[in-house]
C-alpha cells in the first residue's frame, strides 16, 4: 500500500504550475509541466533537505493549481453530501486539499532522479470532458510504474487532474473505501477534523537502513 501511495504521489508531481502552459491541450500540458517540475525539485534539493515542510510550498505552487481538488473532493464524497450542510462540505474540500498538498510532499522526499515516459497522446472529440493520459515512472532498477491520470475538462475548456490510476487501484475509489465507513458514522466534519489534523503533520524524510 505505501508503495501504490508513493506512486501516487510521485506522478501527481507531473501536473504542475506554469503561467505559459495551455491548460486546453492536456497531453501537452502534463509533459511540459513534468520537465519543470522534476527540474525544480533537483535545483532545490538543498533547500529541501535543510526545511523538508519547503516541499508543502513546491506542491502548492507547481501541483495544486492543475488538480481539481473541489471536484475530486466532492466525488469523494458522494451519497454523503445529501442533506449536508453547506459550510461542513467547503470545510472537507479545503481539507481534502490541504491533506493533497501534505501527502504528496510527503512522498517527494523521495525524489531522485526518475524518469516519466508518456503515452501515446489520446485523440480528443470537442464534446469530451473526460480523458485519460497513461504514464510510465522509470526507477531502474526497480520495475516501472503504470499509472493513468484522469482529467476532466471545465466550462472553459481547461483541464485538470481528478484522479490517479495506478495499477488498476483509483485513488479516489480507494479512499473513498477508507472514509466511506466514518463518513456515514461520524459525519462530514469529523472527517475534515481528521484530514486537517494529518495535514498539519511535519514533513520528514524517512531514515535509510
Amino acid at each position: 500500500m505505501m508503495a501504490l501511495v508513493a506512486a501516487l504521489g510521485l506522478s501527481l508531481s507531473l501536473v504542475g504550475q506554469a503561467a505559459e502552459i495551455d491548460k486546453t491541450q492536456p497531453y501537452q500540458m502534463m509533459k511540459q509541466v513534468s520537465g519543470q517540475t522534476f527540474a525544480r525539485l533537483t535545483a532545490e534539493q538543498t533547500r529541501i533537505h535543510q526545511d523538508p515542510n519547503y516541499l508543502k510550498t513546491i506542491v502548492e505552487e507547481e501541483l495544486m493549481p492543475y488538480v481539481n481538488s473541489k471536484y475530486a473532493a466532492l466525488k469523494l464524497l458522494g451519497t454523503n453530501l445529501k442533506g449536508a450542510k453547506r459550510e461542513d462540505v467547503g470545510e472537507f474540500i479545503e481539507a481534502f486539499h490541504q491533506y493533497l498538498v501534505s501527502s504528496y510532499a510527503q512522498v517527494l522526499t523521495q525524489y531522485t532522479d526518475q524518469t516519466v515516459k508518456f503515452g501515446p497522446e489520446p485523440k480528443i472529440d470537442d464534446q469530451e470532458r473526460i480523458t485519460s493520459i497513461k504514464v510510465d515512472i522509470i526507477d531502474t532498477p526497480r520495475p516501472n510504474i503504470n499509472l493513468e491520470f484522469k482529467l476532466r475538462k471545465d466550462k472553459s475548456g481547461d483541464w485538470e487532474a481528478f484522479d490517479m490510476i495506478a495499477e488498476g487501484i483509483s485513488l479516489l475509489s480507494s479512499k473513498q473505501s477508507e472514509w466511506s465507513g466514518k463518513l456515514r458514522q461520524d459525519g462530514i466534519l469529523s472527517v475534515a477534523k481528521e484530514l486537517e489534523s494529518l495535514a498539519a503533520q511535519p514533513i520528514r524524510f524517512e531514515s535509510k537502513q
